[in-house]
Parts: structure tokens; sequence; C-alpha cells
């Protein structure tokens, strides 16, 4: 037997290659599309389990409606006042807790072994998480939404107009998007989904019990009133009265953006930190 000659090598090589692909490699995809990419799978998880739209849906309309009509007459005097006060808080406090499933979302991955597959790939890293951010960016959006059209049925009338009431739910978002950086933190961390929403649930309650979401805390004792004042939650809600009713103010509208970027300096390395590191 005779050994094959360089022509005979190149004709086949040239052969194999065309054989196995008839079409230029793709390009690597860039940090945008593969965030877009993973956020487009978040959404497709909700399509496959309906039922992660029941936080979206029905806690919405439970808390609109038993805080309303069960405390309303008795804090306010009146339900329909009371509704004017309650309804931006409202819609903080259930975008505020819809964050959680970030990092409960997030770790289920990660015990189901996905997470360490989507580590392999050849794509920007934080990609990951930042599309899960974006996708749960739309599951806020859907709860902000039924809380505004069920305070319009129940009587609410913001004096903001509409852009008013845009700007807020904006902001909301904006703030629920640095919010979640905390619970990515603890999704990596934590060994179980469960734990994750149990630790998460122990930080948010008192964040969002103790502040101005309920009542005035000007009705309350000077300490917890002081205590209050430096909650993030209560300058977010704050700056959401005022812009739906057009009274907001640049110091308000400041410090909410300056808790948003506060945030995101101390979580979002923490979190790209513990993703490179997981284990």
């Amino acid at each position: 037997m005779t050994a094959p000659t360089t022509t005979s090598q190149n004709i086949a090589e040239d052969t194999l290659r065309s054989a196995l692909s008839s079409s230029k490699r793709p390009q690597r995809p860039n940090a945008l599309s593969a965030s877009l990419t993973f956020g487009w799978r978040a959404m497709l998880k909700i399509k496959h389990v309906p039922e992660q739209l029941f936080d979206v849906t029905v806690f919405p309309i439970m808390f609109t409606l038993m805080f309303t009509y069960l405390f309303g007459g008795a804090i306010a005097g009146s339900t329909g006042e009371y509704l004017q006060f309650l309804l931006p808080g409202i819609l903080v406090q259930t975008v505020v807790f819809i964050t959680i499933y970030t990092g409960f979302t997030l770790n289920g991955d990660i015990t189901k072994g996905v997470f360490d597959r989507f580590r392999s790939l050849p794509v920007w890293r934080p990609a990951v998480l930042v599309g899960a951010l974006l996708g749960d960016a739309a599951r806020y959006t859907m709860a902000s939404t039924m809380v505004l059209v069920l305070g319009l049925l129940l009587g609410f009338r913001p004096e903001g107009g509409i852009s008013g009431v845009v700007l807020a739910v904006a902001l909301v978002l904006v703030f629920s998007f640095s919010l979640s950086w905390i619970w990515t933190a603890l999704g990596l961390v934590l060994r179980t989904p469960n734990s994750v929403m149990g630790v998460s649930m122990m930080i948010l309650f008192p964040l969002t019990f103790a502040s101005n979401i309920f009542v005035d805390p000007a009705t309350m004792p000077g300490w917890l009133e002081t205590a209050i004042s430096f909650n993030p939650i209560t300058h977010l809600v704050t700056a959401t009265r005022g812009l739906m009713s057009g009274t907001v103010t640049t110091g308000q509208m400041g410090a909410v953006f300056a808790a948003c970027a506060i945030l995101i300096a101390v979580f979002a390395p923490v979190t790209m930190y513990l993703y490179r590191n997981k284990k």
C-alpha cells in the first residue's frame, strides 16, 4: 500500500468540510442577544407552567380588595379615600414580592443541573442572570397592569394622569430590577428553592409592612417613624404616590435612584463573583 499524496489529502479534507457544513459558521452571540435569549426562555417557562402567573394575577387582586374593604374604613374613614392612598403602595408591594422568584427559579436550575450546562456555553457569562432578570421584568409589568386595572375599576383616579402612572410603573420596575440582585445572590448561595423563598420572605416582610404602604408613618411611635424613614421601600412608595398624584419632587426621585444604584453596586458584583465560583 502506498501513502496518500498531499493533493489527495487536501481533496479529502475539502470534501469532508463541504459535507459537514455548507454554510458560513455563525458568529458568536453578543451580550445583548444572549441576554434576550435567556429572557425569552424565562417567558417560555410561564407558557409551559401557567400556574406561575397566580402570584401576578391572584395576589394583587386579593391584597387590593382585602386592605381596601377590610381596613379602609377604619384607617381613613372611607374606602374610596383610602384607595387613593393605598393603591400606589399595593403596586409597590405586589411587584417587590414577585422579585423573590428570580432567586427561586435560579436555584431550581442549579438543583436540576441546568445551571452547569448554561455556564459551559460560549456566551457572555452574565447573560444567564441578566436574561432571567429581564424575563421577570415582564412578570412585573403584568402584575402592575393587574393592580392598576383593578384600582381603576374600584374608583382609583390618579391626578398625575397617564404619564404619571406610566412613570410610576417604570420607577417600580427599575427598583425591582435592582432589588432582584439580592435574591439572585441568595439563589446561588442557598441549597434549595424553598430555603431561598423562606429567607427572602423573612427579609421582605419587615421591609414592606414596616413602611408607608398602608399607613402614614406620622401616626407611629417616633423611633419607628425614624427607622421607616431609612427604608428604601418607603422612598419608593413616596415617589410612586407623588408621580401618580402629580406632586413628586426631585428629592423623592433622587432617593429612589440612589437606592437602586447602591443595590446594584453592592449586590451585582457579589452575585457575579458567586456565579463565577459556583461549584
